[in-house]
């Protein structure tokens, strides 16, 4: 069989985690295109430049291999959310460069984010748990800023963080079906905005205010 741009060719001996690695990147170019169900391991093998057999010698199913890419798709943004929390204390700062983490994952060309976000396989308990697991640590980073600084109860920061992220992720994926009619750093700039008016209405506690 002749390769194609999107099919490597076979015969190749790769170390395992190479292999694996390989097996990977070719499910995620299928997942991203197809979805889950539609995606077959015929096609993936294929993709990849290996027989059925080599796959299924790393991935025992389909369902493997779609979670193992999706860890590594709830990883990168937990780490993005993380990094923009951790990368000043100044909290409108904060609140732009979370935007800025969430539209940076919707844009990379890969497409992954479509494994989170956009996924046709939510209704799998294993899936749905990792997408779970994901949120709940993006609202853990947040809101314990917003917890320290606005002196609010534990559950009522945690609901603040939810719709912060909630509106990053819906304004980040809604603004890439539109690309091009703003363009991102302003996108950015817009929604995190709208939430910084709203956050910032909370005033800082007094041990904020004297620290300051």
């Amino acid at each position: 069989m002749t390769a194609t741009p999107t099919t490597r060719p076979r015969g190749t001996r790769l170390p395992r985690l190479a292999r694996r690695r390989q097996l990977l990147d070719a499910a995620k170019e299928v997942f991203v295109a197809r979805g889950y169900h539609a995606a077959a391991m015929d096609e993936i093998a294929e993709r990849a430049g290996v027989s059925k057999p080599v796959l299924y010698q790393h991935f025992p199913g389909k369902q493997e291999l779609y979670l193992a890419l999706l860890d590594e798709s709830v990883d990168r943004l937990v780490e993005a959310v993380k990094a923009a929390v951790l990368s000043t204390s100044d909290n409108r700062q904060r609140v732009n460069a979370t935007f800025a983490a969430y539209f940076g994952y919707v844009a990379e060309h890969s497409g992954t984010f479509k494994l989170v976000f956009e996924s046709d396989f939510t209704s799998e308990p294993a899936v749905r748990k990792k997408l779970d697991a994901a949120d709940r640590e993006c609202a853990d980073l947040i809101s314990q800023v917003i917890r320290e600084d606005a002196g609010l109860a534990d559950d009522e920061a945690y609901l603040l963080s939810i719709g912060m992220i909630g509106m990053a992720q819906v304004s980040a994926r809604y603004w890439l079906s539109t690309l091009g009619s703003i363009p991102r750093e302003a996108a950015e700039q817009l929604v995190a905005r709208l939430a910084w008016r709203g956050i910032s209405g909370w005033p800082l506690t007094s041990e904020q205010v004297d620290a300051r």
